[in-house]
């Protein structure tokens, strides 16, 4: 076993120098899924079965495949084989937007409750406000009353109120 002199740095590997976009690949496939799922992709390859096993039946110069269509469940396989981890990787994607949306959904969400909030405390505070405030039947109904006992006091008696005291005048 070889010793290395600094056991805190670990070792360097190299990598291989491929480079690839991850989003232009991610997109590729979504691309890929999405075709993978519809009908007429369906359609196309059952019509390209049909002929494939056609031309290898019917025709005897043409038999690249005979009977048993071994060619033809390789190529099944490698379908199946690239398909599959493609359509993981457009489920994946589909996931991290659906999540950077609820995100999204969430802090929309907290910010109109706190608005909400807000909104009802002002209305609180307008209310207090206004409780306090006279409102003009109650202005009306003191001003009948105080009209009414000044009509009520003018309307009196003359005379003095205590003996020996000289008659109120009040302005008119």
């Amino acid at each position: 076993m070889k010793r290395r002199e600094n056991l805190a740095n670990p070792r360097y590997r190299r990598k291989l120098n491929v480079s690839y976009e991850a989003g232009a690949f991610g997109r590729f496939s979504e691309g890929v899924a999405r075709n993978l799922g519809t009908a007429r992709f369906l359609v196309v390859q059952t019509f390209l079965v049909i002929v494939w096993i056609a031309i290898n039946v019917l025709s005897i110069a043409l038999r690249w495949d005979p009977y048993p269509f071994i060619l033809l469940n390789l190529m099944f396989s490698v379908q199946a084989a690239y398909a599959a981890p493609l359509i993981l990787l457009a489920q994946n994607r589909q996931e991290d937007r659906d999540s950077h949306a609820l995100e999204n959904d969430r802090a929309i969400a907290t910010r109109t409750q706190e608005n909400a909030e807000y909104l009802a405390r002002e209305l609180a505070a307008v209310r207090l406000a206004l409780s306090n405030t006279v409102t003009t039947s109650e202005l009306r109904d003191s001003l009948d009353a105080l009209s009414a006992r000044m009509e009520q006091l003018l309307n009196a008696p003359a005379g003095p109120s205590t003996p020996g005291a000289p008659p109120a005048q009040l302005p008119r």
